[in-house]
């Protein structure tokens, strides 16, 4: 029986058995293995892993662990890209100013708040884990999941795990770690399928208005997709301040909000 031993840092310890956490741990095997297999076996999806040190070294998901290896892993650390780059292999990918997410089945809610705050967000209650890793793989969505096996998947290079239980603890937790504030454009998306709202001309759309909301109502927002018509209506307050909870006053929006036709109406 061979042994390495391992050593996680930071929030990796959130995958880790509380006896575990900011420890050394001893991992035994018999049999030829990848570190990435080896960091995995221990619950962190290598998603969330940006450099990997063995015996001074710094190495990729593809090296095969050795007899008597210290490991060393580490999370994102934005200091550690200014690090000699001929020394340090960083693993995460490269991720874009305004980030496009897909959503596993299990956090429509907080695929539902992306959307309101304008975030490019697929979603689908049909999406199985294979699709959500295929569309993240060929697409480069970053995939939002509390599933690791999920993210454990080979070809998933773009992904994170959300800690937080809570909806809006989730959506507060995933603008702070991909720094959306600053590409917030709320109620430009449709909550329902994700398509970019578009202004619509009340007389092509009054024959699917209730006779109150044609009397009182003159500017409409639709999705050209799915049809959801938006205006400003009852809701408004609630929708203006979930926004504000989740933005603050880093953003305006460019129009009145618009609060969403009930699913019954449309």
């Amino acid at each position: 029986m061979k042994q390495v031993r391992l050593h996680f840092y930071a929030e990796l310890n959130d995958f880790l058995a509380p006896a575990e956490r900011n420890n050394t741990i001893q991992f035994c095997f018999n049999r030829k293995a990848s570190i990435k297999d080896v960091i995995e076996s221990c619950n962190v999806p290598h998603t969330e892993i940006d450099l990997i040190i063995v015996n001074d070294v710094s190495v990729n998901f593809n090296y095969n662990v050795l007899q008597g290896d210290n490991i060393h892993v580490h999370p994102v650390y934005p200091a550690a890209r200014s690090s000699n780059p001929a020394a340090l292999l960083h693993l995460t990918p490269a991720i874009a100013d305004n980030p496009e997410f897909i959503v596993d089945v299990n956090l429509g809610r907080l695929a539902r708040y992306l959307r309101l705050l304008g975030l490019d967000c697929l979603y689908s209650n049909h999406f199985d884990d294979a699709t959500i890793a295929e569309i993240s793989s060929t697409s480069r969505r970053i995939i939002l999941t509390r599933d690791r096996k999920l993210l454990q998947r080979k070809i998933i290079r773009y992904g994170y795990f959300v800690r937080a239980e809570a909806p809006k603890s989730q959506v507060k937790e995933v603008l702070i770690k991909f720094n959306l504030h600053s590409a917030l454009k709320p109620l430009t998306r449709c909550t329902f399928c994700n398509e970019k709202l578009v202004h619509t001309d009340k007389r092509f759309i009054t024959h699917r208005l209730k006779p109150l909301t044609k009397k009182y109502y003159d500017k409409f927002l639709t999705c050209p997709d799915c049809g959801q018509i938006y205006w400003q209506g009852s809701h408004n307050a609630r929708i203006k301040q979930i926004i504000k909870e989740f933005s603050g006053n880093q953003i305006q929006t460019t129009h009145k909000l618009l609060s969403a036709m009930p699913e019954k109406d449309r």
